[in-house]
């Protein structure tokens, strides 16, 4: 009896899958990223990618074919068609696709976690988060599981019909927030809700150092605002980030100057004091560890690629 349910387990999901390609596939025809609707992105590529960096809001984040990988700080978390990444802060992720042909495009989609709508699931599922597990670490990559694969594909459906949007796609995100959350993700979900603790306090810190990332990092001062100690700080920061605030700060920078750079064309120097940074050889040094390359050579790369 075990092995007919797990036959037919292994049936149902191969049929999703081949489904979820048909449809990524019609949908996506060329290279690129399409917003169907708010929060919901999906992207298609024919060739492996370069990294590439921003700093993104809590999500979901699925391959339907290819590989992926993102990178944030010195971690490597790989996914693809048969494992998912969630992350449950702003986090500055690199993404790069991996695997990818003309023949088998990647194929994937990323979700924005609304806050509103995971407190609610939360909330309506009555699951309790264990103290012991607020340190949990907010970017994790876990297997698919066949209630959840269900609901990803009737959300990918939803690409092809408009008019049922509106009504169904907030429905299946609920779906899929509860999969997530009974799959195992309640700690990282809970980094999302808007109530005390340890993990609100660093999602606190998280958006002071994007409004405030160009100004010196006072962390005693941060510290005392969100109730805690330097070291308790400091140690719940990277708990959940993975970074320290400093490393966190410094990608924040960096990004944003190499945005300055390619977007507004302005010179190493000044993106760089634009920033925070006082020494222009201080800057350079940063940006070449950050980005494998001086600015300068980095963002003519950049336009060079953009150009092919």
């Amino acid at each position: 009896m075990r092995s007919m349910e797990l036959n037919r387990e292994a049936l149902r999901a191969r049929s999703n899958r081949d489904e979820l390609i048909d449809l990524m596939s019609t949908a996506m025809r060329t290279d690129g990223t399409v917003e169907v609707f708010h929060g919901f992105r999906i992207s298609r590529a024919s060739n492996p990618s370069e990294p590439v960096r921003s700093v993104y809001e809590p999500s979901l984040c699925f391959v339907v074919q290819g590989r992926k990988r993102a990178l944030l700080g010195g971690e490597v978390f790989r996914y693809d068609a048969r494992s998912y990444l969630i992350f449950t802060v702003d986090l500055p992720v690199a993404f790069q696709v991996e695997q990818a042909s003309k023949r088998e495009p990647y194929l994937g989609f990323r979700l924005a976690l609304d806050p509103a709508l995971v407190a609610s699931v939360v909330m309506d599922s009555e699951i309790q988060i264990k103290k012991s597990e607020a340190g949990t670490k907010a970017m994790n990559v876990s297997s698919v599981d066949a209630d959840l694969l269900d609901a990803v594909v009737r959300l990918v459906r939803l690409v092809e019909t408009p008019a049922e949007r509106k009504v169904l796609a907030p429905l299946i995100t609920r779906e899929i927030i509860y999969r997530l959350l009974m799959g195992g993700q309640g700690a990282r979900l809970n980094h999302i809700l808007a109530s005390g603790g340890d993990t609100r306090r660093i999602s606190k810190a998280i958006g002071h150092l994007r409004e405030h990332f160009d100004e010196q990092l006072k962390m005693e001062e941060i510290a005392r605002k969100l109730g805690m100690s330097v070291s308790g700080f400091h140690h719940h920061f990277k708990s959940v980030t993975s970074m320290s605030p400093l490393q966190f700060q410094k990608h924040l920078r960096l990004q944003e100057a190499r945005r300055l750079m390619l977007g507004e064309d302005m010179d190493a120097a000044s993106a760089g004091f634009r920033v925070g940074y006082e020494d222009p050889s201080y800057f350079s040094r940063d940006y070449k560890k950050q980005f494998g390359a001086p600015p300068q050579r980095d963002v003519a790369r950049l336009r060079n690629s953009l150009q092919a």
